[in-house]
């Protein structure tokens, strides 16, 4: 569908509405209704935006949060290239997730859209994407001699997706980041030690 650019505008405001509703205290199971009433669009604005109706706007709102997790990591996601800036990148992911808390937007979502054609694209994709940058921040080291060049760098880089991610469910389950931050520290640390007993 094409829009105009006040059309892409309300658009945009309609899924970043509903994002902040799924951030808020309790957002439990999220109906047309609530996300009219938090966005001030009538039901026909909403069909005409997302013509799928629900399922298509949560869908748009699921990538949105996907964009969110990758943008609330940079700059540092995208310049590991030193272990000063794997310190801050590690950083800015604790606060992330301390910030949002025992709430994941995301999560909430994939929850209601779980079964929509597209929805496991969206989880996919944000996987994959991350999953690359951190490679890239491994291979962009061992480049510059500061990993050892025998690490598996997409090997590792999954290590790190997955571990970020079992983390934030244990703080999703006890409210405390202590896990997500115990798996960083140890794969950072992993990666200093290989490269000094390399040398």
């Amino acid at each position: 569908m094409a829009l105009t650019a006040k059309g892409r505008a309300t658009r945009q405001r309609i899924i970043e509405g509903a994002s902040a509703h799924l951030r808020s205290d309790e957002p439990g199971t999220v109906t047309l209704d609530d996300i009219r009433e938090v966005t001030g669009t009538s039901k026909g604005q909403l069909f005409h935006y997302f013509p799928g109706g629900k399922e298509e706007l949560l869908l748009a709102v699921a990538r949105f949060e996907a964009d969110r997790v990758i943008s609330d990591q940079q700059p540092h996601l995208d310049a590991l290239t030193s272990w000063s800036a794997w310190a801050r990148w590690r950083d800015a992911v604790v606060a992330r997730y301390r910030a949002q808390g025992a709430r994941c937007p995301l999560a909430t979502l994939m929850d209601q859209v779980g079964s929509t054609p597209g929805a496991a694209e969206v989880a996919e994709s944000l996987l994959a994407r991350w999953q690359r940058l951190i490679r890239q921040g491994i291979t962009t080291m061992q480049a510059g001699d500061l990993i050892d060049p025998a690490i598996d760098a997409d090997r590792a880089a999954a290590a790190f997706v997955g571990g970020i991610q079992g983390g934030v469910q244990m703080l999703r389950s006890t409210g405390s980041t202590t896990h997500l931050e115990a798996v960083l520290d140890i794969l950072i640390d992993y990666l200093k030690a290989q490269h000094s007993a390399g040398r």
